[in-house]
C-alpha cells in the first residue's frame, strides 16, 4: 500500500511541466543517439553530465533515465536497418532483424521492437516500483562490513562480466581504483598521488573520466573503424504495421523476454547481454517456424528486444537501492547522482523521496512517449543514418570539450580530458571494457571508507568481515564469481585438447 501511495506522489512530481519537458528531451535525445551508429545511451549521458551540473537535480536525472530508455529503443533501428548494434545488448536483435529488413519486412521488425519495448518497459518498471522498497528494508540493516563486501562483489562481477576476458575487466577496474586514490585522504588529510598539482587535491572528477573514456574515446574509435568501411542503411519498404499473424507470433516472446530481462538486470551481476541471448535461444526452441530462424523470424526480434528493455529497468533496482551500477549507463547515472551530492542507496528513499519516486513514475511516462514517438517517426530516424560520420564525431569531440570546460574551467582539466580520451581509444582498440574503470573510480573511495569504518569498529581486526554472516556470504559469492570464469576457460581448453 505504501508503494502505491509513494508511486502516486511520484506521478504528481513527474507530471509537473518542467519534469515533463526534461522527460521529453531525454527520450528524444535517447532515441536520436540510439539510432546513430556506434553511439549509445552511456555516451550521451556522459556528454550531458558537465552541461547539466547547474540544472535541477530531479529534472536532470529524469532526463538521463529518458535517455537510457530512448537509447534502448533507438538502438534497435540501427541493428535492424544497418546491422550495426549501438550496444552489445542489441547484437541479438540484429541477427533476425536485419534479415527481416533485407527481405522487405523492416517495418514489422521495427514495429515489434517498439511495441515489445513498451510492453517490457512498462511491466519491468512496475517491478522496479514494488521491488525497490523491499530491497531498501533489507539494505537499511547493513553494517559497514556488509557494504564493503557488497562493493567487492560489485567490483568482481562488473570486471568479470564486461569485456571479452575477466583479466581485462580486472585491469580496467584496477585503473579506476588507482584513480580513486588520487586526492586528499579523508582519514588523515594527507595528499595522495597529486604530484604537486593543486587541481588534483579534490581527486579526479568522475564526469571528466566518463566524458573522456566514453565520449572522446568512443568517438575516436568508432570514427576510425567506420572510416574505410561505411555502412548503408536498408530502406524501409511497405507498411510499418504488423499483420494479425505478426501480433500472434510476437506477444508471447514479449512476455518471455520480460521474464528474462528484469530479474537478470536486477542482479548485482546483471546486464542486458545475458537475457537477450537467453531469450533468443528460448524463442528458437519454442517456435513453430524453425525454418525461418536465420532468415528473419519475428520472434527473434520480439523476445530479445523485450529482454533488452526489461533489463534496463532491472539495472535501476540495484542502482537506486544499493548504489551499485550493473551496466555502463548505470555507472554514468551514478556519477550523475553524485554530481548533485546525492548517493544512491537505502537512505536516498528517505532523504529524497520526491526525486526517487518522481524518477520511477517518469519511466512510465517515458515509455508511453517512446511508443508514440517511435512508430510515426521511423522515417525521420532512418534519415539520421545518412548524417556524415566526420561531422558526427567532430561534433561529439567539440561538445565534450566545451561541456567539460564549462563545468570546470581549467587547462589542467582539459588536459586530463584529452589524456582520458586517448586512453579510452586504446582501451576500445585492444578490447578493454570501460565501465569497470568508471565503477572503480566511483565506488573505490566509498569501499575504502567502509573498510576503514569496519576496522575502527573492530579495533583493527579484519576477521570481522568473515565473522559477520552477511559480509562473509557476499565475499564468498565474490570469490566464486572471480574464480568461475577462469575455471570455465580452463575446462574449455581441456575439452578442446581432448577432442
Amino acid at each position: 500500500m505504501d508503494s502505491f501511495l509513494a508511486l502516486g506522489h511520484g506521478f504528481l512530481v513527474a507530471l509537473q511541466p518542467s519534469n515533463l519537458l526534461f522527460a521529453t528531451v531525454g527520450v528524444l535525445l535517447g532515441t536520436l543517439v540510439g539510432v546513430l551508429p556506434g553511439i549509445g545511451p552511456a555516451l550521451t549521458v556522459a556528454l550531458l553530465l558537465p552541461v547539466t551540473f547547474k540544472l535541477d537535480p530531479g529534472g536532470s536525472i529524469i532526463m538521463f533515465a529518458g535517455i537510457y530508455y530512448g537509447g534502448m529503443y533507438g538502438g534497435s533501428t540501427t541493428s535492424i536497418l544497418l546491422n550495426t548494434p549501438g550496444e552489445s545488448a542489441s547484437i541479438v536483435t540484429a541477427l533476425e532483424g536485419n534479415k527481416m529488413a533485407r527481405a522487405g519486412r523492416g517495418g514489422p521488425a521495427l514495429a515489434t521492437s517498439a511495441i515489445g519495448s513498451f510492453v517490457a518497459g512498462t511491466i519491468a518498471t512496475i517491478g522496479l516500483a514494488f521491488l525497490a522498497p523491499l530491497l531498501v528494508k533489507v539494505a537499511v540493516g547493513f553494517g559497514p562490513w556488509d557494504y564493503f563486501a557488497l562493493m567487492v562483489l560489485a567490483f568482481v562481477t562488473v570486471a568479470a562480466t564486461f569485456g571479452s576476458s575477466p583479466l581485462r575487466g580486472l585491469t580496467s577496474l584496477a585503473f579506476g581504483l588507482l584513480l580513486g586514490v588520487i586526492g586528499i585522504d579523508q582519514l588523515t588529510g594527507q595528499a595522495r598521488m597529486t604530484f604537486g598539482v593543486p587541481q588534483l587535491l579534490d581527486g579526479v572528477e568522475v564526469t571528466t573520466l566518463a566524458v573522456g573514456l566514453f565520449a572522446i574515446g568512443e568517438a575516436l574509435y568508432v570514427a576510425s573503424r567506420h572510416l574505410h568501411a561505411p555502412e548503408k542503411p536498408i530502406p524501409v519498404k511497405g507498411s510499418l504495421w504488423m499483420t494479425k499473424e505478426d501480433w500472434k507470433r510476437s506477444w508471447k516472446p514479449w512476455l518471455r523476454g520480460t521474464a528474462f530481462g528484469f530479474p537478470i538486470g536486477a542482479l548485482p551481476a546483471g546486464g542486458a547481454e545475458i537475457p537477450t541471448f537467453l531469450s533468443y535461444a528460448t524463442e528458437r526452441k519454442l517456435t513453430k517456424y524453425p525454418e525461418e530462424f536465420g532468415r528473419g523470424a519475428i520472434e527473434g526480434v520480439a523476445g530479445p528486444e523485450a529482454a533488452n528493455n526489461a533489463s534496463a529497468a532491472g539495472t535501476l533496482v540495484p542502482l537506486l537501492t544499493l548504489g551499485l551500477p550493473t551496466s555502463a549507463t548505470a555507472a554514468i547515472m551514478l556519477a550523475g547522482f553524485q554530481q548533485y551530492g546525492l548517493q544512491p542507496g537505502p537512505l536516498l528513499f528517505a532523504q529524497a523521496p520526491d526525486l526517487v519516486w518522481g524518477l520511477i513514475a517518469s519511466l512510465f511516462i517515458a515509455n508511453v512517449m517512446l511508443v508514440i514517438l517511435n512508430l510515426p517517426l521511423i522515417g525521420l530516424w532512418v534519415r539520421l543514418l545518412a548524417v556524415p560520420l566526420p561531422w558526427l564525431y567532430a561534433g561529439i569531440l567539440v561538445f565534450a570539450a566545451m561541456g567539460t570546460v564549462a563545468a570546470n574551467p581549467s587547462a589542467v582539466e582539459l588536459a586530463i580530458l584529452v589524456v582520458f580520451g586517448v586512453i579510452g581509444f586504446f582501451m576500445r582498440r585492444y578490447d578493454y571494457p570501460i565501465a569497470p574503470a568508471v565503477v572503480g573510480l566511483i565506488l573505490g573511495p566509498m569501499a575504502d571508507a567502509q573498510l576503514r569504518r569496519s576496522l575502527q569498529m573492530s579495533l583493527g581486526d579484519p576477521m570481522i568481515l568473515l565473522e559477520n554472516p552477511g559480509s562473509a556470504t557476499l565475499l564468498g559469492i565474490a570469490a566464486l564469481a572471480l574464480v568461475a570464469p577462469f575455471i570455465l576457460k580452463g575446462l574449455e581448453r581441456f575439452q578442446m585438447q581432448e577432442d
